[in-house]
């Protein structure tokens, strides 16, 4: 490529994506003043170096995960709070068409695109429950936010003022086959148990069975203590009560932390001394009041981490990789909270590492998610519930496939 104009194909290919020095300098997987390096490039300062400029031709610009083609399709989904869109991807696995996206955040959205084809709409507050498609599976991993009112009527009217009212809202008017929330474990216990009864109660009045879970995702062969709650419902009017779902039973895969650890990792994630020395010198504050409170490190041979949370770009205590005496620990890399959540290596990150922290943190695990929609779509389809037409044939299929 010796006739090639460095500048000019650097800079189209980057505009093409949308994204800004930083955030293709991060999703190359650059050293340290990446965006530094490919502003000199762009400019016309200095040559890339070819290692350098072929991962920049290799970086894709086509989405790995659109629809499939709906000839091809068993179901309709629509992702609601969608974030990034982990739900999706598990329901997407088994022949799942989204017909319907919503997320809010406009770095999630950017995610969202880039990987699947499309950009998300925005604020669900603000989009008529009319205005949506008609669809099977309703997929929502909505944000907790509070109840004022839990406990008062325990209904409908109850959820007013709370982002599941918003769900709730379009399950009256849609009337999905089924439907898949997700949230926090607290869930389960906020406001002394009232919050998660007003949501069931909220679910029976639509006329929907409910059934409720907490799942970890250390037992479906991901390496991550992450426990979160499931809440899956079929439509009555639609013989849900008489769907044979369970959840599903831990997989028995082992799990090990080395498995999702990249072979080559830059310095640029190896916390600084100043950072480090905080760190212990936290912890042994916490020791000496006689809790556990600090930061944990894992090694490879670990059997799974903490929880990654949202928070994680901030000092990554929650999880680091010892790197052995007299080192300082590092920080996961993005690739590696993406598989920690299950997400294959394929999906693309085309955000900053600050924003791939955050997407990661608020995510899903994936393969968590596949067990549950697997033994959803087997359950529905028993009953024949699915609506597009000529397909609830192939679901078994796609699902043992």
């Amino acid at each position: 490529m010796s006739n090639v104009d460095y500048s000019k194909f650097i800079k189209d290919k980057r505009f093409r994506l949308d994204m800004t020095l930083k955030e293709f300098a991060d999703a190359l997987n650059f050293p340290k003043n990446g965006d530094k390096m490919l502003r000199s490039w762009e400019n016309g300062e200095l040559k890339p170096e070819e290692l350098y400029f072929k991962k920049i031709v290799e970086y894709p610009e086509q989405p790995p995960f659109p629809n499939p083609e709906l000839s091809q399709a068993n179901f309709k989904i629509i992702d609601l709070f969608a974030g990034i869109g982990g739900i999706r991807l598990a329901f997407q696995k088994f022949g799942g068409y989204t017909v319907f996206s919503s997320e809010w955040d406009k770095f999630a959205q950017k995610t969202y695109k880039a990987n699947f084809g499309e950009t998300p709409h925005g604020d669900i507050t603000l989009i008529d429950e009319k205005d949506i498609p008609d669809h099977d599976i309703l997929l929502a991993g909505f944000p907790c936010q509070p109840f004022s009112q839990a406990g008062l009527k325990q209904g409908f009217d109850d959820t007013r003022g709370t982002l599941f009212f918003d769900i709730a809202r379009i399950i009256k008017e849609k009337r999905p086959a089924a439907f898949l929330l997700e949230n926090v474990k607290q869930l389960r216990g906020h406001d002394k148990g009232r919050t998660i009864e007003v949501i069931r109660n909220t679910l029976h009045e639509l006329d929907y069975s409910v059934h409720i879970e907490v799942l970890a995702a250390r037992d479906f062969g991901v390496p991550q203590n992450r426990e979160r709650i499931f809440i899956v419902g079929f439509d009555n009017r639609r013989d849900g009560a008489l769907v044979p779902f369970e959840f599903p039973k831990p997989s028995g895969i082992e799990t090990k932390v080395g498995n999702i650890l990249e072979q080559f990792v830059d310095e640029k994630f190896t916390i600084s001394d100043k950072l480090y020395e905080g760190h212990l010198r936290r912890k042994e504050m916490h020791k000496k009041k006689g809790n556990g409170f600090g930061f944990s490190l894992f090694n490879e041979d670990s059997a799974y981490t903490n929880t990654i949370s949202a928070r994680y770009y901030k000092d990554g205590s929650e999880i680091l990789i010892d790197r052995g005496p007299g080192k300082n620990p590092r920080k996961l890399t993005p690739r590696e909270c993406a598989r920690l959540q299950g997400f294959p290596d394929n999906y693309l990150i085309p955000v900053s590492n600050s924003q791939a922290y955050k997407q990661f943190g608020n995510s899903v695990t994936v393969p968590v998610i596949e067990a549950i929609a697997k033994n959803m779509l087997l359950a529905m389809d028993l009953l024949n519930i699915i609506t597009i037409e000529n397909k609830s044939d192939n679901i078994i299929n796609f699902v043992n496939a």
